[in-house]
């Protein structure tokens, strides 16, 4: 499903995502970064623990990439491609992926919250 419409609102640190067939979904950063396709093994392709303290993450750049999808690039310095596909995955599925992250987080005894709280002034 390809994304037709994007709409990027900082202040709620929020991405609104229009697909073709006009379904409407709303991701946050947070979620978007620690659903990061190159978050999910290691290079010895083990799963890897999951992304912890980025609550407060923004992102700070994002580029069409043509048939590739979309680069986002967050404030912690990591980046990465997301295909329409996992855009849609992720869209559709939000609810039971974010639960499955807060218990993830609960079972390694990981938070949410920044490790250092940064504000601009």
């Amino acid at each position: 499903m390809t994304v037709s419409d994007i709409v990027w609102n900082k202040r709620e640190r929020q991405l609104q995502l229009t697909f073709a067939d006009d379904f409407v979904a709303t991701l946050s950063a947070e979620f978007l970064r620690v659903y990061s396709p190159m978050e999910k093994t290691s290079a010895q392709g083990k799963a890897k623990p999951p992304v912890s303290n980025k609550k407060l993450v923004q992102i700070t750049g994002i580029d069409n990439v043509g048939k590739h999808g979309l680069r986002l690039q967050f404030d912690d310095g990591h980046q990465a491609v997301y295909r329409q596909l996992l855009l849609s995955e992720l869209a559709h599925n939000q609810h039971r992926l974010w639960q499955e992250y807060l218990d993830a987080l609960a079972l390694t005894g990981s938070t949410r919250e920044a490790n250092i709280e940064i504000k601009q002034l």
